[in-house]
């Protein structure tokens, strides 16, 4: 035992810590300045605030300036700079070959990079996943749904699938489909949700608010009511307005039709009576005579053969 921990001590005596010393002081180096030459491009080129931007500077001069100075570290240990891109060009060819998923997916990135059909901080859906972008990275596109969970969806699939950016624009319009009773006269209708639009504070001016009149509906009057706000208070307005409508219709003693229904039995055209279980019903009447002799003979019996010759 001894002779070992004599051996491991020569040994580490023997070896020059200069070098390895000097490296690692790089690399620290590396990471301190590459944070702060991120934030010095941020404040430089992303005055608009735009969160999108920053992030991408903040990461392009992280990891550049973190690459140089490895490279220095690399070789103050000795290695050979083109020895190293060499190997690390065919590792790339032979990596890029085996996860062609992942390739996929840094292409796509860099598209939606480049074409930047949404930012961090906007409100998008991607098929049936609605969320707030957190990150778009090289790999996928990180989510925050509105029920606070977190969703990671490849870069590729966000290329491929139909996307909506919901706060792109600063105003969105609401349609909201309202049906009424056909005894209701349609102007008071329409002028009844125009003064309900007004008084709201979330409701623009301008665009003005609209009522269409979509058709003769199986049970109502159909109306499609429109009406703007600002994209963030769009959930706010769908909320405090259906409110608003149905006091107002009760105000004003304008009925809300449910779907009705009609029953008719054969020919007749009276309508078919309904009573209640629980109400007195009067028997049925007794049947005629010809009738108890055809229910007494079992339907599609013939005669007897005997009968016949009788």
């Amino acid at each position: 035992m001894e002779q070992w921990w004599t051996a491991g001590i020569e040994m580490i005596q023997g070896v020059d810590a200069g070098p390895y010393l000097r490296a690692l002081i790089k690399v620290g180096l590396g990471l301190l300045l590459g944070r702060f030459a991120g934030r010095g491009l941020v404040r430089l080129f992303a005055r608009d605030k735009n969160a999108h931007r920053a992030m991408l500077l903040r990461r392009v001069a992280f990891y550049g300036v973190l690459a140089l100075f490895c490279a220095s570290a690399l070789s103050e240990l000795g290695f050979e700079l083109g020895i190293l891109l060499g190997a690390a060009g065919i590792l790339t060819v032979a990596v890029g070959f085996a996860s062609q998923t992942s390739a996929s997916n840094i292409i796509s990135g860099i598209f939606l990079l480049g074409e930047r059909p949404f930012e961090v901080g906007d409100m998008i859906k991607v098929d049936d996943t609605v969320g707030e972008v957190l990150s778009i990275d090289m790999l996928s596109v990180k989510l925050r749904t509105l029920d606070n969970q977190f969703v990671r969806i490849p870069n590729e699939t966000v290329i491929k699938s139909k996307l909506t950016n919901i706060r792109h624009f600063p105003i969105r319009r609401l349609d909201m489909d309202v049906g009424v009773a056909y005894h209701e006269d349609m102007k008071t209708v329409r002028q009844v949700l125009l003064d309900v639009a007004d008084r709201n504070p979330l409701c623009l001016e301008e665009p003005a608010p609209k009522v269409l009149f979509t058709g003769f509906e199986d049970s109502a009057l159909g109306h499609e009511f429109r009406v703007w706000a600002k994209t963030e208070n769009f959930l706010e307005l769908r909320d405090s307005i259906s409110v608003e409508i149905k006091a107002a219709f009760d105000e004003q003693d304008i009925e809300i039709p449910f779907p009705h229904l009609t029953l008719y039995t054969g020919t007749q055209t009276d309508p078919f009576p309904l009573r209640r279980a629980d109400s007195t019903t009067e028997s049925p009447p007794e049947p005629a005579e010809s009738d108890r002799e055809d229910e007494r003979q079992p339907a599609g019996r013939q005669p007897d053969a005997a009968t016949e010759l009788t």
